[in-house]
């Protein structure tokens, strides 16, 4: 498995409170098709960054292989998990 390293734990700050919420998501591929590679693997990097420009989120690692991806990272409070995955 490939694992790429972002960033280190860090507290969410908030007028009223301090949080630090981590998640471990795992996507696989459909059907679990071989499909990850290192291209792959650069853009999920460049994408998590620009994700986490925009909104409060922190991914600590991600790894991949080549039929799933696994993600870590810590949310803000306000940001459901649910909503996580509609950044549209």
């Amino acid at each position: 498995m490939r694992r790429i390293l972002l960033a280190m734990s860090e507290y969410i700050h908030k007028r009223h409170n301090v949080t630090v919420l981590f998640y471990h998501m795992v996507f696989p591929a459909k059907y679990r098709r071989a499909v990850i590679d290192e291209g792959v693997d650069l853009v999920l990097r460049d994408v998590c960054l620009e994700l986490e420009r925009h909104y409060q989120l922190k991914f600590l690692e991600i790894g991949t292989d080549e039929d799933h991806v696994h993600f870590f990272g810590s949310v803000s409070s306000d940001l459901l998990c649910n909503e996580a995955g509609y950044f549209g």
